[in-house]
């Protein structure tokens, strides 16, 4: 993964040293709020209900062992002794105090980590398919393209204060993982027919208040010219995009009132400036980058592993879990585990100080010291031997790690809600807990492949347009209800879920999701997914039963 360089060291070094003056001025009220609200946006700590809460970047959602292990320690000395991984491949601390955030800073400089532009009206963490390098359907690495987006956005002088705030996302593989086109940027990896890599840009995707599925602006973009577009998009929006109105500021809303066609025209003309200028890739500063993301050193084994055969056939539950929280690997001998952070007594991604210990071990032991954080709040160790894999998940059950649930039902996608967040309308956190603790295993694992999303208010930080099942947290003078969703999905035939009706109580989701499946236990063909059954038969049938006697 990639390293630090003196420019790095130095830029995070100065802006620790910035900061902590900032703070200190704010403290001795040399500065308002007024006056620091941005500086320590730029810095990414929040002012939520109770406490500061300070977002931390992991860029395309690389962790090195060591910089888990720091995580840890911030947990427990300057936190509750937990963190909670977010959609966006970073990490929040919930109970931060102001006097100490920067001392965090420094620790996080010490391992070669940042919280710079996780907030603010700027260029946000650079988010990834978490199995880049690994995956058996990848066309190309984007890792080392993910990393220059990295460097070239820090404190992009032109971008620093652009009409809102702006996320990139970049896909390597046959399949998106990285929900490309819900981005105001999304990037797929693709080599056209003389072998030539490139890039197809989508541009204007989002969810929240408007929904918007990205449109193609370039089919096929030389990936030297990556950056030279993508800062042609930027001076468009940044020259065009609204600043009268925070909720119709996004580059979404600009193309939809101009067209994409005239927004593409206007990207061109800009991009014929400076298509050849001084931000075009060269071979030489890709190698360069290149070299950072080095194959591990891989045993040569067998394809298949009698030591795992023989432990999948006498014990169930770990070929449950094989089955459920491991994916293929394009190494034969090795295989892709994912650590669910889904269980009843804790939140979607939150992850205890203890546990973050315990993983980067995992990570020395079996995954080169390298693991990955997902959009969907769950943990990957990317490079396990399958000889190993029994003694893996020996490991992760007294930690309470081995939840075989990846994909299933209580995999929930979840914002921090009203428990934390100053914007959320209602508590999402206690809605996904009721919901783990009403199924049981064997209805999930009868239910199948299904996705279940939640956020606590409009701005669907739990992605819950794109969920099989989304819930929307609503206030209704001053009572918390939920809109329920179906028919949303991730993935290659990305689609927004539909409104089934009224929106019910608190108390009321468990059974109402419930109902919800029984439509679809009873109507699906086979082995059908929840999503194709929706697909193939509409909502109406769902509607008809869910609000049947309420």
């Amino acid at each position: 993964m990639y390293h630090y360089d003196k420019y790095d060291h130095q830029l995070v070094k100065e802006r620790v040293i910035q900061y902590r003056d900032q703070v200190r001025r704010r403290l001795s009220n040399e500065l308002s709020e007024e006056e620091f609200i941005v500086l320590r946006l730029q810095n990414g700590l929040y002012l939520q209900r109770y406490a500061y809460m300070l977002r931390i970047a992991i860029p395309y959602g690389m962790l090195s062992s060591k910089q888990m292990r720091m995580l840890s320690y911030i947990a427990k000395k300057y936190d509750r002794n937990y963190g909670h991984f977010t959609t966006r491949q970073n990490i929040q601390f919930n109970w931060i105090k102001l006097k100490e955030s920067p001392d965090i800073l420094e620790n996080l400089a010490s391992v070669e980590m940042h919280a710079i532009q996780t907030s603010g009206n700027c260029i946000r963490n650079i988010t990834s398919d978490e199995l880049s390098g690994v995956s058996f359907d990848e066309i190309i690495d984007t890792r080392p393209y993910a990393e220059i987006l990295r460097q070239w956005s820090t404190f992009h002088p032109e971008f620093a204060y652009l009409p809102r705030k702006f996320k990139i996302s970049i896909s390597g593989s046959q399949e998106d993982r990285a929900a490309i086109f819900v981005h105001d940027i999304g990037l797929r990896a693709i080599k056209n027919k003389l072998g030539k890599i490139g890039f197809c840009v989508i541009v204007g995707g989002g969810m929240g208040r408007t929904p918007i599925i990205g449109q193609i602006i370039c089919k096929f973009l030389p990936w030297k010219h990556i950056l030279t577009y993508i800062e042609a998009i930027l001076r468009i929006y940044n020259q065009y995009g609204r600043r009268d109105n925070i909720y119709k500021s996004r580059i979404k809303i600009l193309l939809k009132s101009i067209g994409i066609e005239n927004f593409q025209f206007q990207v061109n003309e800009e991009w014929k400036n400076i298509k050849n200028g001084p931000s075009t890739l060269t071979l030489e500063e890709l190698k360069r980058v290149k070299k950072y993301f080095i194959t591990p050193k891989y045993k040569t084994l067998p394809k298949n592993s009698i030591i795992l055969k023989e432990k999948c056939k006498h014990n169930k539950e770990f070929e449950n879990w094989v089955h459920q929280n491991t994916k293929k690997h394009k190494i034969n001998g090795y295989i892709i585990v994912i650590l669910s952070l889904k269980r009843i007594n804790m939140a979607p991604g939150d992850i205890t100080s203890e546990q973050m210990n315990f993983i980067a071990n995992l990570a020395d032991h079996y995954s080169f010291s390298e693991l990955r954080v997902t959009h969907t709040q769950n943990i990957v160790l990317s490079d396990v031997t399958k000889d190993n894999l029994f003694n893996l998940w020996t490991e992760i059950k007294q930690y309470g790690l081995s939840e075989s649930n990846i994909n299933l039902l209580t995999d929930i996608i979840c914002c921090p809600g009203g428990d934390f967040c100053s914007l959320a309308n209602t508590k999402s956190l206690p809605i996904a807990k009721n919901i783990m603790k009403y199924f049981s295993k064997d209805d999930q694992r009868n239910i199948g492949k299904i996705s279940l999303n939640i956020s606590g208010c409009i701005n669907s930080c739990g992605h819950h347009h794109i969920g099989n099942i989304g819930i929307l947290g609503l206030n209704k003078n001053g009572n918390e209800y939920f809109q329920i969703l179906i028919g949303g999905s991730q993935g290659n035939k990305l689609n927004f879920g539909k409104i089934i009706g009224p929106s019910f109580s608190a108390d009321q989701v468990p059974d109402i999701i419930n109902r919800i499946l029984k439509v679809y236990l009873r109507y699906r063909i086979k082995n059908e997914y929840f999503i194709n059954t929706v697909k193939r038969i509409g909502i109406t049938l769902f509607k008809e039963n869910v609000y049947k006697n309420i």
